[in-house]
């Protein structure tokens, strides 16, 4: 099976966390996946499939199952699928692990930003980071109150074992209102030199993302994990085999260019013509190219461009920086030049 295929798997257990937060524990051995990654899980609906991205709680370096965190959002129709009806027991199908938001050297000092469920890709890098390294962790928790504050216990029992290299600051509107940015500025002031990693709703990384600027943090030392609603099916073609169609399929008619893929370790060259997007062709030739949303709404099928043009159908994730750095998504990339270099292993 395709390391990136979708697989099926069991419920072991249901965390209530919160009262609006359920972690859900799968069986079994997890997949290979790093901290900061999410699982991408197909909800039942009446309607065509739906997909949502959860962040993995549980850490690579310390848990021996895999586990996601979803909280409840008003309306929302997947966040509350899962929380009333997800049981030990219940069979999902996911999409393997995926996404950028996961820090390069684990022995770094880090200063991690959450807001809210923000936490939940966060707390997985806390905890690899002071188990797989020996770097300091900052970690600043905004939160609306006490009650609100997921993994509460988990956090005050990782800051009391390792009181020398993590430090929590937590924030409740209930106590101090809306943080502003001059406020994360000087909260953040005394770990501005360290890679920094942002998770939470729009307006707090926003913010936040100011105040990191405001104290001459570089664009590329700070990540931001965002999620988007996905509106269609990414198990599309998939269903019946783990790869869109075999690398004898003909090829659309109309001018092709020729693209040059590095994708671990190996490099291989292709057709590629000008109304198929990047992701399609490269599964269509077999290939092991990750991927989630299929839609230009996660980083999951990000590669960078080493050579040549192309033009994103659909881009929702990557900010300006990104692209000024030759980062591009995939799934919506088609070729506009003749001759394209991309990269995975960058």
């Amino acid at each position: 099976m395709s390391d990136h295929a979708p697989r099926r798997l069991v419920v072991k257990d249901v965390v209530r966390e919160t009262a609006d937060a359920h972690s859900i524990v799968f069986e079994g051995p997890p997949m290979e996946y790093r901290p900061g990654q999410f699982l991408t899980l197909r909800i039942p609906s009446d309607r065509e499939p739906t997909a949502r991205c959860y962040s993995l709680s549980s850490s690579p370096h310390v848990d021996d199952v895999m586990k996601v965190t979803v909280k409840r959002t008003v309306d929302g129709y997947a966040s509350n699928w899962v929380c009333d009806n997800v049981r030990p027991g219940t069979e999902l199908d996911v999409l393997p692990p995926a996404g950028k938001f996961s820090p390069k050297d684990l022995d770094a000092d880090l200063l991690l930003l959450a807001g809210g469920s923000g936490i939940t890709p966060v707390i997985s890098i806390v905890k690899s980071a002071l188990a797989q390294g020996s770097g300091r962790v900052a970690l600043l928790y905004a939160n609306r109150d006490e009650a609100s504050v997921i993994f509460a216990e988990e956090l005050r029992g990782l800051a009391a074992a390792h009181p020398e290299r993590l430090t929590v600051v937590h924030w409740l509107e209930s106590v101090s209102g809306i943080p502003t940015t001059a406020q994360l500025r000087e909260l953040v002031r005394p770990y501005a030199a360290r890679e920094a990693f942002v998770c939470g709703p729009a307006p707090f990384m926003s913010c936040v993302q100011t105040a990191l600027s405001e104290l001459g943090l570089e664009r590329r030392r700070v990540h931001v994990e965002r999620f988007m609603s996905l509106e269609g099916n990414p198990w599309e073609g998939l269903d019946e085999q783990p790869v869109a169609a075999p690398a004898a399929a003909a090829a659309p008619a109309g001018r092709t260019a020729r693209v040059h893929v590095q994708l671990d370790g190996e490099t291989s060259e292709h057709e590629w013509p000008q109304d198929t997007k990047l992701l399609d062709l490269l599964l269509r030739q077999g290939l092991d190219a990750p991927y989630s949303c299929r839609q230009g709404n996660c980083s999951a099928c990000s590669c960078k461009l080493l050579d040549g043009e192309v033009r994103m159908l659909h881009n929702a994730v990557l900010e300006q920086e990104d692209l000024d750095e030759g980062w591009v998504l995939a799934c919506q990339s088609v070729p506009v030049t003749d001759v394209v270099k991309v990269s995975y292993d960058d």
